[in-house]
């Protein structure tokens, strides 16, 4: 288990869903927190409901200016957990130019905008905890999913690549790649979603990865599973199958 008490983590993406109840669980154990979303309303009601120390400081991830202020705003931090996200089901041929660029430059574009602001600072102090928050639609080609995965699978490759160059400079690295979490997001799809969890449940798994020292955790575990062993079937069992799905 890490020491939570006294330690200053921002995060972003924590209005609502699964960054609201993650911000609700590091405040019961101890973390102090700067909330960061686009809707400053919204983040003052989640604020006002933790037991600990929290700033709200609102961003637009999508604006590098925002961004800039918003990191400064923070000050110095020990963490930053990445979860911010939008998100609209889409196939190929559905394609909406503004909704699958939106996809792309928050999911993914903005976490590079706010990690600019954070990694070299941490870099050079040689201390501090990066949490990014994937999917496991990153794994591999999903129907449907149109800008969302592909701007995952950016966020998971980053995560790694960070783990790889980062390892000894005592900035750690974690990627935690959840399921259907039931949120204003997958309340959009018309389909069936598999083993989905409450917001609540969903944190509390995400900050038990928090609290270990390995890279990545990949849940519910029969779910991830089922991608994990997807990157390795051969492309004339893959695409077909994900076809008929």
């Amino acid at each position: 288990m890490r020491t939570w008490a006294g330690r200053r983590y921002w995060l972003v993406g924590a209005s609502e869903g699964l960054g609201a109840a993650l911000a609700a669980v590091m405040s019961r154990a101890g973390a102090e927190l700067v909330l960061s979303a686009r809707n400053e309303a919204r983040l003052r009601v989640v604020a006002a409901g933790l037991p600990g120390k929290v700033a709200v400081v609102p961003v637009d991830v999508a604006d590098a200016a925002s961004v800039r202020a918003a990191a400064d705003a923070a000050g110095r931090i020990d963490g930053l957990v990445w979860l911010a996200a939008v998100y609209w089901p889409m196939k190929a041929q559905d394609w909406d130019a503004d909704q699958v660029t939106a996809m792309c430059d928050v999911n993914f574009t903005g976490a590079a905008r706010v990690l600019g602001q954070v990694v070299p600072a941490m870099v050079a102090r040689r201390q501090g905890h990066i949490v990014l928050t994937g999917s496991l639609s990153g794994f591999r080609g999903l129907p449907g999913a149109i800008g969302y995965g592909a701007s995952k699978a950016g966020v998971m490759h980053l995560a790694e690549t960070m783990r790889v160059d980062l390892l000894g400079s005592g900035v750690e690295v974690q990627l935690v790649n959840p399921g259907f979490i039931r949120t204003r997001l997958t309340d959009k799809n018309d389909f069936r979603m598999p083993f989905i969890m409450e917001a609540d449940e969903a944190a509390r798994r995400f900050f038990a990865q928090m609290n270990r020292r390995s890279f990545a955790a990949n849940f519910p575990r029969s779910f991830a599973a089922f991608f994990r062993l997807s990157q390795f079937l051969p492309d004339w069992i893959y695409y077909p199958l994900m076809k008929r799905l």
